[in-house]
């Protein structure tokens, strides 16, 4: 691993310098360098095989870099190395993730499977018949408010249409308070409601937490008007507005104009 540099003149929340992840010999992650400031939300594009999704599964501790650094600060200005951390541990760090199927509890309701994920929760059966405090319940209702469940809060999470599904599963990792959310391809399945809908929804956690957002949808990544990291064959290969990556030639080339 590389040494943990001593001082980076702007402050981050996520800092990844010179990562590279190799597979039977095929490099998924070439030397990826990748900076995202506190309340920063970063769009990732790429083709298929850009290393997206291994960039998830380095900082989330699921796959070991073969060298580089991956930093994590929290909103304590506390700095983990994230290299040394398991996918449980950096969970508790304060990132969390969000896969592409949403992974909801179809037989419980909304307020259950939020109830479930609230940090310090006590597991299902005791979530269940534990009386809520004052607090947590506070904070589930902000949470409903925030993903605009407020109205479906007994309905069965498996009645639910495929984007209320995301946005719940949304709602269930910030019951975890994370810092930094890497959520993958939100926008997929969704109509054209539910993908701007989503695209409001991500502005307003971006007043609270840091996103990464990993998507093929250009309407969606234009709604959201962040700036967005081209990945291609595991490296950055352009960073910018979205005009200005879709002008990139090289980007036409390896991705737009196929």
């Amino acid at each position: 691993m590389s040494a943990i540099p001593k001082h980076i003149e702007n402050p981050y929340v996520l800092y990844m310098d010179g990562v590279s992840v190799s597979f039977d010999g095929f490099k998924a992650l070439n030397s990826l360098s990748l900076v995202i400031a506190p309340g920063e939300m970063r769009a990732i594009i790429g083709p298929n095989g850009a290393g997206k999704t291994t960039m998830m599964d380095v900082i989330t501790g699921k796959t070991k870099p073969d060298s580089g650094t991956i930093l994590f600060t929290d909103t304590h200005q506390q700095e983990y190395d994230l290299t040394r951390f398991d996918e449980a541990d950096v969970a508790n760090l304060g990132v969390g993730r969000k896969f592409q199927k949403p992974s909801v509890i179809e037989s419980l309701t909304v307020f259950e499977n939020l109830e479930m994920s609230l940090k310090g929760g006590r597991g299902l059966w005791a979530a269940l018949v534990h009386k809520l405090t004052p607090e947590r319940a506070a904070k589930l209702d902000e949470i409903l408010d925030m993903i605009d469940l407020s109205d479906k809060r007994d309905w069965m999470a498996g009645s639910l249409s495929h984007g209320q599904k995301q946005w719940l599963e949304i709602g269930m990792l910030l019951g975890q308070e994370p810092d930094l959310l890497l959520i993958d391809e939100p926008a997929a399945g969704m109509t054209d409601e539910e993908t701007m809908k989503t695209a409001e929804l991500f502005k307003r956690l971006a007043q609270k937490h840091s996103l990464v957002v990993v998507e093929h949808d250009m309407d969606f990544i234009e709604a959201l008007d962040c700036k967005v990291t081209v990945l291609h064959e595991g490296h950055v290969l352009a960073e910018g507005s979205l005009a200005t990556v879709k002008a990139n030639q090289q980007v036409i080339e390896v991705y737009l104009g196929r």
